[in-house]
């Protein structure tokens, strides 16, 4: 049984964007096939809960070689959207350090359904922890239609260029 949401995304304005893909692109560092946000649309500084969301497009790099003739979208792609949004949170908002937020781990990554080409696929995210300005732990959970798809939790840590 899925977690309770952490907000209702049927309350969020997902066609006013705060932050498009050109605002994205100021903050995280993924390019091309690896950009996995089309926009945020909502951010919670109070709480640490950012919102955004990917357009599922049929052009998409996985469509034509994960279940041809019956694309799902992997959920390894699901996770990195997800990733790419806390990352985007973290950044913005300085919660940690470093040049980038990369994957430190993942935990109780479940998936409920699948995702498909022409989907909008609602990510939301929580950070509910943040150590010593080198790492942030976030909640996340991927919707369609308000429909819980997937959910886990996350740590980021910080990584330097110099590395």
């Amino acid at each position: 049984m899925p977690s309770v949401p952490i907000l209702d995304t049927a309350e969020i304005d997902f066609s006013n964007p705060l932050y498009t893909i050109d605002d994205i692109r100021e903050i995280n560092p993924q390019r091309d096939a690896m950009e996995q946000l089309t926009a945020i649309v909502h951010v919670d500084e109070e709480n640490h809960v950012i919102v955004g969301y990917k357009e599922v497009t049929d052009q998409e790099f996985w469509v034509t070689g994960h279940m041809p003739g019956f694309p799902l979208m992997p959920g390894v792609v699901q996770c990195e959207c997800a990733a790419q949004l806390g990352g985007f949170y973290a950044r913005k908002f300085n919660l940690i350090g470093g040049d980038y937020l990369g994957f430190g781990g993942m935990d109780s990554v479940r998936f409920r359904k699948p995702v498909h080409p022409g989907n909008r696929l609602d990510l939301v995210a929580q950070c509910v922890r943040v150590r010593a300005g080198k790492l942030g732990q976030f909640r996340f959970q991927g919707f369609v239609d308000g429909q819980m798809m997937f959910e886990g939790e996350m740590l980021g840590v910080t990584v330097n260029r110099t590395s």
